[in-house]
């Protein structure tokens, strides 16, 4: 290689060394290797050679055009990896950190309600049980004495899901009593359980929705009597609200599953236009109650004449809604986080048979 071709290769591959980004090295190879290129024009002087010096000329030249474009490339793959250890020393995240405070969640209204009904009522000795969304008829409506004309059974206000092979279908549970009665099918008495879970009616306004939570109890053992069950209801709703003589009234109604039945209210006030539980001049409607037929004990293999319970249950939502001033039903299921966050709760403020509400 001559010497005008050796300088001409070195200065080329100090500038390709000292590129210093993409754009830079790119202006370089067309300066080298493109159509107007020094390298290039280098090589359509070849034709006015002589056929010796010609080949000995275009074979330096391929040569030097050989290296550039191999140190090109060379350069090329160091800027990229330059190029993406910037990058990814930029977006490095330190997972040891502890999270950012505005990352906080926040527990739901529901959940919140829930915990403190397992509290107080786990105090009191009951366990929770659990059972499906999806029930046969027998368990929804037959075994609780609902009879084939109650409007509970009609397609306005319970939701059925296709018909099964021999002409059944099942229902999305409209209560959670089918686990009383898979329980007392079960389990021997003495029982004594609560019953939260999911529920569905087709009904939707401000204090009513399709799917709402429902908690039931049921108490079934030899010596239960309407006492006690009055007696479990006024400590649990005092408990729950914080009232502690907080005035509650049980007034005669009727339920197919229960006999003797009570609807209970608490004591309230409606001074301009608010609500407030506690002392005052009005009622206000919670929950219903009553002591366990004695049909529904027969259908579940239980002698009536030797056992009796109570049974009662509301709904989760309601509770939320009057403990904690929420005016809407809907919002519960709109997912929206700026209500969460205004309703919500932080998650060590969870209530527990330790700590208490």
């Amino acid at each position: 290689m001559s010497d005008d071709l050796q300088k001409l290769k070195d200065d080329t591959m100090s500038a390709v060394a000292a590129a210093g980004d993409m754009a830079a090295l790119e202006a370089l190879r067309v300066s080298a290797l493109g159509k107007k290129g020094t390298i290039t024009g280098r090589m359509k002087t070849l034709g006015g050679l002589e056929p010796a010096a010609r080949k000995a000329a275009g074979q330096a030249l391929n040569e030097l055009k050989g290296a550039v474009a191999e140190a090109i490339e060379a350069r090329k793959t160091a800027l990229a990896d330059a190029e993406l250890e910037a990058r990814l020393a930029g977006e490095r995240l330190d997972v040891t950190l502890p999270a950012r405070p505005d990352a906080s969640g926040h527990i739901h209204p529901i959940s919140q309600t829930l915990e403190e009904l397992i509290a107080i009522f786990g105090e009191m000795g009951f366990t929770v049980a659990e059972g499906p969304d999806i029930e046969d008829d027998f368990h929804n409506f037959t075994a609780l004495n609902i009879p084939p004309e109650h409007p509970a059974r009609q397609e306005h206000d319970t939701f059925y899901l296709p018909a099964l092979a021999g002409g059944s279908r099942m229902v999305l549970r409209t209560h959670t009593s089918p686990v009383q009665i898979r329980t007392m099918l079960e389990t021997e008495p003495p029982i004594r359980i609560i019953v939260p879970g999911r529920t569905f009616r087709a009904d939707s306004d401000a204090t009513h929705s399709p799917m709402f939570h429902q908690v039931e109890g049921l108490v079934v053992d030899e010596t239960t009597h309407m006492g006690h069950l009055k007696g479990t209801l006024i400590e649990f709703c005092r408990a729950f609200f914080g009232v502690e003589d907080l005035p509650v009234r049980f007034r005669p109604s009727y339920f197919p599953f229960t006999e003797p039945s009570a609807e209970v209210d608490i004591g309230c006030t409606r001074d301009g236009g608010q609500l407030k539980i506690g002392h005052g001049g009005d009622w206000l409607e919670i929950l219903g109650c009553g002591m366990v037929h004695p049909k529904v004990l027969e259908n579940c293999g239980i002698d009536p004449a030797r056992y009796q319970g109570f049974a009662f249950g509301v709904g989760i939502e309601r509770l939320a809604m009057l403990k904690y001033g929420m005016p809407d039903l809907r919002p519960f299921y709109d997912s929206d986080l700026r209500w969460l966050r205004h309703y919500g709760f932080a998650p060590l403020e969870l209530p527990s048979l330790v700590r208490g509400l």
